[in-house]
């Protein structure tokens, strides 16, 4: 992979994370990052006036900076900008913003200069990367304040990972023989200015969101099961009529899911007229976060293939001071995939409520002996409030803006908020999965001697291989715990 030169899909990306030197500089690129740096520099020797190259940035645009203050410019921008606050984001989000920063730089547009690039690319083949703050990004001039600490080690300052620990910058630095770097003209904007902090969150939360949707169509499939649920409403002819994606492929899922169930026969004298919409919506809501999933894909890696800091120099003669760099074609996709992460909680939930009622051969609470025992009692509190969090995390960040820089950024995106609530909605919902799961592979018990399909035996193995089944009350709270960590290590059959 060519950075600057190829299109990368957010796989590509994730891939680079693990494998730092499957992508690479080639010819081409270097031409671009080189003629982009000459046009800057006859920028800076003639009498125009360029934001960021000779001015002040924000509202000091226009206060004009001479040739011998550039330097000086730079550093003073990256050190005033890195004011970010809270925990530092995980490691492997500032891989994806180093990754994705450089690719965008490659394409010739910035300015910045090649000894920077490489330092970039460099700093991420020795696993020596920034530590970033999670929160100072109102997501206007792309993610200034995140992108700051990002390049922070450029100049010898700030912290890095390296390893599983965190160094002053400098002291990683004199460990591999490295100096700090200077800035020239224009550099410092065109690290700073860009949405990679939103990128990333878009980028692993893709990752995540991409296997949980998965998850819970198979999740959904084993509680159909334990419930002796109907398999009618996934048949072709259905969604076929109705012909949404999202919804054509969850149908498909259930059928190959529920194949061969000796449960589904059960049906075939059955007197029950239709299941509740937990059951048999499943292709409807899931389907419609699938929607989700594939239009926060698409505008992700548009996002990640494109040039987003500020000015554009398109050559020596013409700049462009625009507004590439605004997150709002980030931040609204984010919190429509959030609300799409959050509708699978929210399904889930009612699914494994319904498990509980005591229906169809299921005893209540999924305990033979409840009264003396609690049973399943409890971990339906857990689910509950997860979905409840998630919900009240499902408000637009997207939908508010406040002025910043003296007005001159005076519409933000909230695209970074956007994408932080995102990834933490993402983690409840492996823990409200982890509950479905739980009661699932309880309800198939009272099922027995009949089979479920291979596919939902297989993953019923995985869940008993950790959690044994539910007998007299005990510490469930453990169990739980090991299924999320079930999901987390991808160990479930999802296709």
């Amino acid at each position: 992979m060519i950075y600057g030169v190829d299109v990368f899909t957010f796989h590509d990306v994730l891939e680079i994370c693990k494998k730092p030197n499957k992508a690479k500089l080639n010819k081409a690129a270097k031409e671009q990052i080189l003629k982009s740096q000459k046009n800057v520099q006859k920028i800076v020797e003639s009498d125009r006036c360029v934001y960021g190259i000779n001015t002040g940035f924000g509202p000091l645009c226009d206060t004009k900076i001479s040739a011998d203050e550039t330097a000086q410019l730079q550093y003073n921008l990256i050190i005033s900008h890195a004011v970010g606050v809270g925990k530092p984001i995980d490691k492997e989000f500032s891989k994806i913003m180093i990754i994705a920063k450089v690719h965008a730089l490659s394409k010739g547009f910035s300015g910045v200069s090649m000894e920077v690039i490489e330092r970039l690319i460099l700093m991420l083949e020795k696993d020596i990367i920034p530590v970033v703050p999670e929160q100072g990004s109102v997501g206007a001039s792309g993610d200034l304040a995140p992108l700051a600490h990002l390049v922070l080690p450029l100049l010898g300052l700030g912290q890095v990972w390296e390893g599983d620990q965190i160094f002053e910058t400098m002291e990683v630095l004199e460990r591999h023989g490295l100096e700090p770097l200077a800035l020239g003209p224009k550099e410092g904007l065109g690290l700073i200015n860009g949405t990679q902090f939103i990128l990333a969150h878009a980028i692993k939360g893709l990752e995540k969101f991409e296997y949980l949707l998965n998850l819970a169509d198979m999740t959904a499939a084993m509680s159909i099961e334990a419930y002796r649920g109907s398999e009618s409403p996934f048949k072709k002819e259905l969604h076929d009529i109705r012909p949404f994606e999202g919804s054509k492929k969850v149908a498909a899922r259930m059928v190959k899911f529920l194949k061969g169930s000796e449960n589904m026969k059960e049906h075939e004298d059955c007197e029950r007229v239709q299941d509740p919409y937990s059951m048999r919506c499943v292709p409807q809501v899931h389907g419609a976060s699938r929607n989700a999933f594939e239009h926060l894909k698409l505008m992700a890696e548009t996002e990640l293939n494109s040039v987003t800091d500020n000015p554009i120099v398109l050559s020596a003669e013409e700049s462009i001071s625009g507004g590439n760099f605004h997150g709002q074609l980030m931040a609204l996709p984010l919190d429509y995939a959030t609300l799409a992460a959050a509708e699978l909680g929210n399904i889930s939930d009612r699914r494994s409520y319904l498990l509980l009622e005591g229906k169809y051969g299921l005893p209540r609470l999924l305990t033979e002996s409840s009264g003396l025992n609690s049973g399943f009692m409890i971990p339906q509190y857990t689910s509950a409030a997860l979905v409840t969090e998630n919900k009240t995390l499902c408000f637009p960040a997207s939908a508010d803006s406040i002025p910043t820089s003296l007005g001159q950024e005076d519409h933000v995106s909230m695209g970074s908020i956007s994408g932080r609530k995102f990834n933490q909605v993402l983690g409840n919902l492996v823990n409200i999965l982890s509950v479905e799961l739980m009661f699932a592979a309880q309800g198939l018990e009272f099922r027995r001697p009949a089979k479920c399909s291979k596919i939902i035996e297989e993953n019923y193995a995985v869940i008993r291989s950790k959690v044994k089944k539910l007998e007299d009350d005990r510490l469930i709270g453990k169990d739980m715990l090991a299924i999320a960590e079930l999901i987390n290590n991808r160990e479930f059959k999802v296709d």
